[in-house]
């Protein structure tokens, strides 16, 4: 399995385990005020509020706060949030692409150059890592969904663009103008998935050892601990046995 979904699996078991679990799910309530915002707030009428919706039950997000976060965007709240993507190097030059949800643009900017400093990265220009990934849509099942062939299947029947199967289960890769057809029509076939979202797709990756990847944790970690942060993606790969080791 690739580097950047081992990590996905590692920040979806942690969001579950421990203290982060709160401010994910602030987060996560964030991004379904600002979708619902923007269009329909019915999330059958409106597919990015649907995505939040999807990826805020999938970390078991109360129905309560989800409706919640509906309504604030009718009360008006949302209006004055910007989203921004920064750039930069993480430790052993990996890239990194931070996506932040802001009301104050030089705070946030400010925050995350001084988290990369301190963290043995640099925060780049826009551009400066991201022709290094592709945006795509990602779709993540349990590995009791199906046997690799059967997911493999329902992924080409669905119009989806390639699938990644390992023992944690099965990440699905689309176009990310077909993420809404794509998850629906695997939905069907498949069930609930466990995510679904647009995302950065590392299109070259970067050998990290233990010590890499502890110090790429820490810059993680730290810029995940930014409330204005939404989403931290990185194009490291590591082996087997460096992340049994984390």
């Amino acid at each position: 399995m690739a580097g950047h979904s081992k990590w996905a699996n590692i920040q979806h078991r942690k969001g579950r385990q421990d203290a982060v679990r709160s401010k994910l799910f602030s987060k996560l309530s964030k991004e379904i005020t600002v979708a619902a915002k923007m269009g329909d707030p019915d999330p059958d009428k409106n597919p990015r509020l649907r995505m939040a919706v999807k990826e805020a039950k999938a970390v078991s997000v109360p129905k309560d706060v989800i409706d919640r976060a509906i309504k604030k965007s009718q009360a008006g709240e949302g209006d004055d949030y910007e989203e921004i993507r920064y750039e930069g190097y993480g430790p052993s030059g990996v890239a990194v692409i931070v996506e932040a949800m802001t009301d104050n643009r030089n705070r946030t900017a400010s925050t995350v150059r001084s988290t990369f400093t301190k963290n043995g990265g640099n925060l780049g220009e826009t551009g400066s890592v991201g022709f290094m990934f592709e945006r795509k849509g990602e779709v993540v099942y349990n590995a009791d969904v199906g046997d690799a062939d059967s997911v493999m299947m329902a992924a080409i029947e669905a119009g989806a663009e390639d699938v990644e199967s390992g023992e944690e289960g099965h990440t699905i890769w689309c176009a990310d103008t077909d993420l809404n057809e794509v998850s629906n029509a695997l939905e069907t076939a498949l069930g609930e998935s466990e995510t679904t979202r647009l995302t950065w797709r590392p299109t070259t990756t970067t050998e990290m050892d233990l010590d890499a990847m502890q110090k790429l944790m820490k810059l993680i970690d730290a810029l995940e601990d930014d409330d204005d942060v939404q989403r931290v993606t990185t194009n490291f790969e590591a082996s087997d046995e460096v992340m049994s080791q984390l």
